[in-house]
């Protein structure tokens, strides 16, 4: 295997050739009892080599499954043995990744904001374009950077303010898992409108402030781009393996549940709170803007929900049903729209338990009275690799969505 060495922000690196998922098969598996859907939960969380894509709490669902070959015998053997019904989606996954990978586009003649339906734009590009709307849009736009990535990439935010005296806030973030790329550009699409359409949108700047950090992962991101199309951590080493999920490494109720405290799993917690450079930077963002941050969202890919807190128990806050009312206005705007359907609930109850996430932190310790975690639509084969031809109308039926939130919100506070 050939050795690239690489010098990337000043870090010398030796990277390997990029991975390959020959052979790797993508299993579509029907939980119809309670008792199945328990016994998936339990597959996902004691095994490392299972990918689950998509993973539901409710009967009748559909659970989504990254199978490698050394383990396509005995996953096949454990389902047939609990009754479940199941057929293989994708026969190998190595042959629906296409390159949808681009070179920056600073190096071409095409602008940034012209690719943005079209292409999934790269750490680089998407820092570019936020800072050419600075340099553009002085008297509505800045751009801060909030922290530093484990591998010294700039976390750079965008604020966009149409009424320099408001004090609500909007604070929204992408890209907490590497992999999920439809994520970014969807951050994007909803900068290019509040920016460079804002004529069309005064409803929600005249009286809301956006912050928007694309990129929360962009060591994870770009990794995924050049080496491991799947890959969902941070980068930074964790004992014999690398990375943290970042969106179970928050102190609130970190590591209780569905959070690994083994550090080679997709889950893995950290080996404490805050312990990633990521997700320290989201915290102290979110600290500064305490009493004026009116509505955390948190995007993410796939399966077509609105999700809220809790998500390290069933029970409900206290407030939930005025995050729910802001929920179910974005699933109602989308479906009127499109006719696309949104599931509406909390974490634990929709999907499953999984403690230490930045929704749950930015609700309960950053006093946001509206935290969301929005899953975006998959798409192409497989949820996690939409082609780039899916990505325009992804991001235009999750604006909707977003849009008809915020104006909620506007309304509310």
């Amino acid at each position: 295997m050939i050795l690239k060495i690489i010098v990337l922000f000043g870090i010398l690196a030796v990277v390997t050739a990029r991975r390959s998922y020959q052979g790797y098969k993508v299993y579509e598996v029907h939980q119809n009892t309670r008792e199945q859907a328990d016994f998936l939960h339990e597959m996902e969380q004691s095994n490392e080599n299972l990918d689950f894509w998509h993973l539901a709490k409710q009967l009748n669902g559909k659970a989504q499954v990254l199978v490698p070959p050394t383990e396509q015998r005995s996953f096949v053997a454990d389902l047939m043995r609990q009754g479940f019904q199941f057929s293989v989606m994708i026969p190998d996954i190595e042959n629906t990744i296409d390159d949808y990978s681009v070179p920056p586009a600073s190096r071409k003649p095409v602008p940034v904001s012209k690719q943005i339906l079209h292409n999934y734009l790269r750490y680089l590009d998407i820092n570019e374009y936020i800072d050419e709307l600075a340099t553009k849009f002085p008297a509505s736009v800045s751009v801060n950077q909030i922290g530093t990535s484990y591998e010294g990439r700039p976390l750079k935010t965008i604020t966009i303010n149409g009424n320099r005296n408001n004090s609500s806030v909007i604070f929204m973030d992408a890209g907490i898992h590497a992999r999920e790329w439809i994520a970014p550009a969807t951050a994007l699409y909803v900068i290019n409108q509040l920016v460079e359409h804002a004529h069309e949108n005064t409803d929600i700047l005249s009286n809301l402030t956006w912050v928007i950090l694309p990129v929360v992962n962009p060591d994870g991101y770009e990794y995924s781009h050049e080496m491991e199309r799947f890959w969902r951590k941070t980068r930074k080493p964790a004992g014999k393996c690398v990375g943290t999920d970042a969106n179970r490494n928050f102190d609130f109720h970190w590591g209780e549940i569905g959070a690994s405290s083994s550090a080679c799993s997709d889950t893995y917690r950290g080996d404490a709170p805050f312990s990633e450079p990521e997700s320290q930077a989201i915290r102290n963002a979110l600290t500064k803007l305490k009493g004026q941050c009116k509505f955390y969202l948190s995007l993410h890919s796939y399966g077509n929900y609105l999700l809220y807190p809790w998500g390290y128990t069933s029970d409900l806050p206290d407030t939930w049903q005025d995050i729910d009312e802001v929920a179910q206005t974005g699933a109602a705007a989308i479906k009127r729209a499109t006719g696309a359907e949104y599931t509406v609930g909390s974490s634990t109850n929709v999907l499953y338990a999984a403690s230490g996430g930045s929704d749950d932190w930015a609700f309960a310790e950053a006093d946001v009275p509206i935290a969301i975690v929005m899953e975006l639509p998959g798409g192409g084969f497989g949820g996690f690799n939409p082609p780039a031809s899916a990505i325009e109308k992804s991001v235009k039926e999750s604006w909707l969505g977003i849009k008809a939130m915020a104006l909620k919100v506007a309304q509310k506070y």
